[in-house]
């Protein structure tokens, strides 16, 4: 099927990843159609095969994206200093970086079981360079006897599950600026390991 005149793919490849991701936030992938999603971005169904494959290679896409996003700005962050101050550096990293992206958050966090085998395998090996990330600062903060944890994969994994959750109540419109948050959570995740 040809696009229609004036079509860009460079317009209409993200719009694809917009719609989908507010579609699957929503409804979850299982009950979204590449009929629904033709529907929000206003093509006709078979103009979606011009950018993705299939359904499966759109919900891996877009999870392989933010996860790519995400430790590209976390490298970008550059996060150096003590245990401590790399913590808080992460903690409030991870906030900023979540809080403006609650559909691709949810996609990227709740439909891992809705990916086959091999994408499954992909995406966690980036999964586990970002817990990685975090399990060092929290292993740099035992050594430096800052922190009492007893499992840093564990203590990781938590920590972000915690700080991500986020994403679920925080409303813009709402009553608490970012800000506050980054300094609310970061007095919990402070707690949480310390000795």
């Amino acid at each position: 099927m040809a696009r229609k005149q004036g079509s860009h793919s460079d317009i209409t490849g993200p719009r694809i990843e917009e719609a989908a991701a507010q579609l699957i936030a929503r409804h979850g992938y299982a009950a979204v159609s590449m009929r629904q999603i033709a529907t929000e971005v206003g093509v006709q169904v078979g103009a979606l095969y011009n950018y993705t494959p299939d359904k499966q290679s759109l919900l891996f896409d877009m999870m392989h994206n933010h996860m790519d996003t995400l430790l590209s700005a976390l490298k970008a962050e550059n996060i150096n200093g003590d245990a401590l101050t790399r913590l808080e550096a992460f903690t409030r990293f991870h906030i900023r970086f979540h809080l403006p992206r609650p559909d691709q958050v949810f996609i990227a966090y709740m439909e891992l079981r809705n990916l086959d085998p091999a994408n499954f395998a992909k995406i966690g090996v980036m999964r586990r360079s970002y817990e990685d990330a975090l399990a060092d600062i929290l292993q740099q903060g035992e050594t430096e006897g800052a922190f009492a944890v007893s499992d840093t994969r564990v203590a990781a994994r938590a920590l972000i599950a915690m700080l991500t959750g986020l994403s679920h109540w925080y409303r813009e419109e709402g009553q608490l600026e970012i800000a506050r948050i980054e300094t609310i959570y970061w007095d919990l995740v402070r707690k949480a390991v310390s000795i």
